[in-house]
């Protein structure tokens, strides 16, 4: 069955699980079973107060990253290979089955060029190698295509399906995300369908990162593509009402994506809900 998430930046600018008993009630009342918590520092992540504050709300964690600036896959492969492994123990840590988001570069580095063919071979190298840590874990590792002007790696749902058949990791999965789909895809359901056998994960996004239902976003055919590959895995709302510095410049967030910023609680939630419901697609 499909399940709803929440990403923490729509509610907190920094994770802090002591804080938990207290934010997290509000928005499982919401229907909400999964908490998105970023890897923003690895090392000083709190795995085992997250892990306990989870159990205690009832709720699944999910890790999510992005490579720093400084590590270059095709350069220096190691160092790469080396920060995932630990990001996955931490995660793991946690609770978390998987750990997703733009594992296979830096979000807001790009090259200015169209993706080559030393470079594609630099991610096949990688998630090969993670996968295999992230299996003896008993982890999944996800891959998430982000539009044109984030990343130059992988822009599309198809491109990652193809770095995952090269790769051939049983425990690799696809990320989407509406608001870079909303970019790079022909359309909703075209890319849920590129995607197809291995979507694990999505995250709702409106076209301006803000409350969902009042932006441009297709939700109809979302929910309808959705649908349509038979998507049991998790949902989650992602609005950047609060934003660490050091990930604002790569995703060009310069301005509030709400005038209200409960209101992508209070209101994106119920409308997520209502409308995967009316596409069969009952989120718990």
């Amino acid at each position: 069955m499909p399940r709803l998430g929440l990403h923490s930046l729509a509610f907190t600018p920094l994770w802090n699980p002591g804080d938990a008993d207290r934010l997290l009630p509000p928005l499982t009342a919401h229907g909400v079973t999964v908490i998105e918590t970023p890897l923003l520092d690895p090392k000083n992540y709190d795995s085992l107060g997250t892990r306990r504050a989870a159990e205690r709300n009832n709720v699944e964690i999910v890790c999510s990253l992005g490579l720093p600036a400084e590590i270059d896959i095709v350069q220096r492969p190691a160092e790469a290979v080396e920060y995932l492994a630990f990001a996955l123990q931490v995660a793991r840590d946690a609770g978390a089955g998987s750990l997703s988001g733009v594992t296979y570069g830096t979000i807001g580095k790009t090259s200015g060029a169209p993706v080559t063919e030393q470079e594609s071979d630099a991610i096949c190298r990688l998630v090969e190698r993670v996968a295999q840590k992230a299996r003896d874990l008993n982890m999944r590792l996800g891959l998430e295509p982000c539009n044109r002007y984030e990343t130059h790696l992988l822009n599309t749902a198809r491109q990652t399906a193809e770095i995952i058949e090269r790769v051939g990791a049983e425990n690799v999965f696809i990320h989407l995300d509406t608001y870079h789909m909303n970019i790079e895809e022909a359309g909703m359901e075209a890319g849920l369908a590129d995607a197809v056998e291995h979507l694990g994960y999505v995250h709702l996004s409106e076209s301006n990162r803000g409350v969902p239902g009042r932006g441009t976003l297709d939700w109809d055919a979302t929910f309808k593509g959705l649908s349509e590959v038979s998507f049991q895995g998790t949902m989650t709302l992602e609005s950047f009402v609060y934003l660490a510095p050091e990930i604002a410049a790569g995703l060009a967030v310069w301005r509030p994506v709400a005038d209200r910023p409960q209101d992508v609680v209070d209101i994106g939630l119920p409308f997520i809900s209502d409308r995967a419901k009316a596409a069969g697609l009952d989120l718990s």
